[in-house]
């Protein structure tokens, strides 16, 4: 990287934003699910990741200092993005600091499950910052980068920093859900539910979306082409597959 970047007083706290996404369809055939998965592969390669981290990074007002990205065989990406992030003082000059705990990063991971048809594509976006900066209010632009049917959001305040008098703060900014930092328009699409440890400075959001429309989640297939049987049976494992991974276990089945 060159010269080391040199550090002056900033704020300690670290605040972690771990957003996953999953986008679920239905592609009938063998030959359909290994085009649905090169489908994606091309709409999400590292290259269009890559962007959309940038892009991220400069919402939150970091600045890039190095990127990593891959594209997977058979399938899959990863992205990784260090950031620097500017310091409080002194405030005559822009000076950065850098932290090893400050990226952003992002994977993608495309599946399909093997009787009911249907193509799941994950994927898991981290970000990591030291200082004032919060990435909660890159949400929106998360959900709207992404097909998203679930969406699971944690968010974590961990360490603690110290005002001028040596007092320590465990929480710099007040956090109630992270559904205030989503815009209603959005939050009117899912069903949302919080789990939250505030003594620990711990949120957890899980959202689903509402309504189904049954042509949007077929791959290479037009709905009317379906007897109405077909379409029911369709639905019945699409609601199935997004109650499942929304409770995070296996509601309609036991594992075998």
């Amino acid at each position: 990287m060159g010269d080391k970047l040199k550090l002056y007083g900033f704020n300690n706290l670290t605040k972690s934003l771990s957003f996953n996404i999953y986008d679920v369809c239905y592609a009938k055939t063998a030959r359909e699910q290994r085009d649905y998965i090169a489908y994606i592969d091309g709409q999400y390669n590292s290259e269009r990741l890559t962007n959309i981290l940038t892009t991220l990074t400069d919402m939150i007002g970091a600045k890039v200092l190095n990127i990593a990205s891959q594209d997977y065989e058979p399938q899959g990406a990863s992205v990784a993005v260090l950031i620097a992030e500017d310091s409080m003082i002194p405030a005559g000059e822009t000076q950065l600091a850098h932290l090893d705990k400050s990226h952003v990063t992002v994977h993608t991971y495309p599946e399909f499950h093997p009787e009911t048809s249907l193509a799941t594509f994950r994927v898991d976006i981290d970000v990591a910052t030291c200082g004032e900066i919060t990435p909660l209010s890159t949400l929106d632009y998360l959900i709207d980068s992404f097909d998203s049917d679930i969406i699971s959001l944690d968010y974590r305040v961990r360490g603690f920093t110290r005002d001028v008098n040596g007092h320590k703060l465990f929480m710099d900014h007040d956090v109630k859900s992270i559904q205030d930092y989503i815009a209603p328009e959005t939050l009117r699409r899912y069903d949302a539910v919080d789990i939250n440890v505030y003594e620990a400075n711990i949120y957890h959001t899980k959202m689903m979306v509402k309504d189904i429309d049954l042509q949007n989640y077929l791959f290479k297939t037009d709905v009317y082409e379906l007897p109405p049987r077909t379409r029911l049976e369709i639905m019945d494992n699409l609601r199935r597959e997004m109650i499942e991974i929304f409770s995070g276990r296996n509601v309609f089945s036991a594992r075998k």
